[in-house]
């Protein structure tokens, strides 16, 4: 297992001038970043591996489609610019030496039609989503499709609604992402929901249900370690917390207050909560099983 930082929290584009950070969350024991993938070239994202490489830290993209290159688009050349978009994301990617490009990458965010998916958007996401994998499996760069809840998207907003995009894709190389802060709004039983589904889902985002610092707000976060253990995961546990520091994220993902009080005791505090739960969520699953945990 893993623990990781998503780095929107820090704004748009991460660069070297970032280091202090970064060696900040490598000495709190963070053992990978998501660096946000939205705009630059290769050699930027190549310099920034180079950074993180000698920090010792593990690398991941954090990804979106977006309207001018959506995915689902009844207009070929939308969606031709959409298959460019994902390469881009792909080829600076594996200049930094990532693993994973997870978050909305099958369809943008905060953009709606007034109604549900058609099968016919649902057919162009699986079409996108296989290219995606198919292009991204060379460079060992697994992808985690981000379902989001129903007021940032209406095609992929339930975990059963990416199962169904899954299986349709049917790609070794393609899988979906948990996110607490979602599930709580979308999920009648959040952790539940991922026991039944854990086979398919390739990531974890950690997420209180305000955005805030894990473990400050009413997600049950004792109940999703417990499924977690019992199931075996041994992937990233990436802590996500939203800022003002992207007045357009922030737009899209309706941010209009801090939601906590410093960015050092964030980085603090969610890595010391998330080790101390993963431990007590395993005792307590070894204990039940009546094994030495």
């Amino acid at each position: 297992m893993k623990i990781a930082f998503n780095l929107l929290v820090l704004g748009a584009e991460i660069t070297t001038a970032h280091a202090r950070q970064l060696e900040r969350l490598k000495a709190l024991g963070y053992d990978a970043v998501e660096i946000p993938v939205f705009s630059g070239k290769q050699e930027h994202y190549a310099a920034l591996g180079r950074l993180l490489r000698d920090i010792g830290l593990s690398a991941g993209a954090a990804a979106v489609a977006t309207a001018e290159a959506n995915p689902v688009s009844a207009d070929p050349l939308v969606r031709q610019r959409a298959t460019d978009h994902h390469r881009w994301i792909v080829d600076c990617t594996a200049a930094m030496g990532g693993e994973v490009i997870a978050g909305p990458v099958h369809s943008p965010v905060g953009v709606f039609t007034g109604v549900g998916p058609t099968d016919e958007e649902r057919r162009r996401c699986v079409e996108a989503m296989r290219a995606l994998a198919d292009y991204a499996a060379p460079a060992g760069i697994r992808i985690s499709a981000e379902a989001l809840n129903r007021f940032e998207c209406y095609l992929m907003s339930t975990i059963a609604a990416a199962s169904a995009i899954y299986r349709e894709v049917d790609h070794s190389n393609y899988g979906y992402m948990f996110d607490t802060f979602h599930a709580n709004i979308e999920e009648k039983d959040p952790p539940a929901t991922y026991e039944r589904y854990h086979r398919e889902i390739n990531h974890f985002h950690v997420s209180e249900n305000d955005r805030g610092i894990p473990g400050s707000g009413h997600v049950p976060f004792a109940a999703h370690f417990e499924a977690l253990r019992r199931c075996g995961y041994d992937g990233w546990l990436t802590v996500e917390s939203f800022s003002r520091a992207l007045p357009e994220l922030a737009g899209a993902t309706r941010v209009w207050r801090d939601l906590f009080d410093d960015l050092d005791r964030l980085f603090a505090e969610s890595v010391a909560f998330i080790r101390r739960e993963w431990q007590a969520a395993g005792e307590r699953v070894a204990s039940k099983a009546g094994l030495s945990p």
